[in-house]
């Protein structure tokens, strides 16, 4: 997998993995840090849907700022040096880490509730802003010593502005098969769908088509997850369970399966903060606490070991290799 194009100021030095409209690379900046480089196609930059697609997930995660949410360091939204560089996973995302799993074994549940509540953390930040991601998968969720941050701002959109109805089949929410407009709550149910995933070690709907699945998410149930895991909170089953109902309005909140599950955790939740940045539109999580514990500050970037050339292939990103379904909108 060779670059199209080079982007000034950073070294390229292997392939991390390629997506329908760029491709990832580890890169070196100028400043010596280790990025995740995206760097769009060129029949990404001369097709209009899918130029705006990159210019818009350029945008978004440069604004969102929060503790789980992919950061992006600088970027480029539109032509011919557009780029994004975002900080870089060494374990990749959460696709890869459950592939790696032994057959028939799932995450430890203490783990998958943490990243569980990371992701709706995430959420909870976007809603606030009233944003709505469109694709929350394990795809799109990086995972560094136990905790989570959501990625992929390339379907996200402010719902005063409005933006292209988008999603993976797996993990979409019943009126987005309609047809209909996203919201906060079809987020949820993608959450939800995640949910099941991680503390079942099974999807909760499954289909060898896009019509199967359709299928599935409109007119069937699954099984209750305590039949599943018996060991899963039982508020949190619950609310896992109501995630996904099929009429958006009977959903809880990403705040309500925050808090749940890092009660499940045995942690006190308390409120998020947020607070205006004074020159930006953006609004940035501060403050946050989360019983008696709190995030330790910003540090700057560790120095990373010379990649190995020869770990190249071992180290790319496998969900890049296998796409049952692309994504319809």
């Amino acid at each position: 997998m060779t670059p199209e194009r080079t982007i000034p100021g950073y070294s390229l030095l292997r392939p991390l993995g390629r997506g329908n409209t760029s491709l990832v690379y580890l890169a070196a900046a100028e400043d010596a840090r280790y990025v995740a480089l995206k760097i769009p196609h060129e029949h990404t930059l001369k097709e209009k849907e899918a130029a705006e697609r990159f210019g818009n997930e350029v945008r978004l995660t440069l604004q969102f700022r929060h503790p789980h949410i992919v950061h992006a360091y600088a970027g480029t939204a539109f032509g011919t040096q557009a780029f994004l560089a975002l900080k870089f996973y060494r374990q990749g995302d959460l696709t890869k880490q459950l592939a790696d799993l032994p057959s028939g074994q799932r995450l430890p549940e203490p783990t998958a509730l943490r990243i569980l509540a990371d992701v709706a953390s995430a959420l909870t930040y976007l809603h606030h802003l009233d944003a709505v991601h469109q694709d929350v998968k394990p795809q799109n969720v990086y995972v560094h010593d136990g905790r989570a941050a959501l990625g992929d701002m390339g379907s996200a959109f402010f719902m005063s502005q409005g933006g292209k109805v988008s999603g993976s089949p797996f993990y979409m929410a019943p009126e987005i098969y309609h047809g209909e407009s996203s919201s906060g709550a079809s987020d949820v149910y993608s959450l939800g769908v995640m949910m099941y995933e991680l503390l079942t070690g099974v999807r909760p709907f499954t289909g060898s088509s896009y019509e199967e699945l359709m299928v599935a998410h409109l007119t069937r149930f699954p099984r209750s997850i305590a039949h599943l895991n018996s060991n899963v909170d039982r508020r949190v089953s619950r609310l896992a369970e109501l995630a996904l109902a099929k009429r958006p309005h009977e959903r809880p909140s990403a705040d309500e399966l925050r808090r749940a599950l890092l009660e499940s955790l045995g942690e006190l939740p308390q409120d998020e903060i947020y607070e205006e940045c004074p020159d930006t539109p953006e609004v940035v999580a501060v403050g946050r606490k989360v019983g008696r514990h709190r995030p330790a500050p910003a540090a700057g970037p560790a120095p990373l070991p010379p990649p190995d050339p020869a770990a190249a292939d071992k180290d790319i990103d496998r969900s890049s290799r296998w796409k049952l379904f692309r994504r319809r909108k």
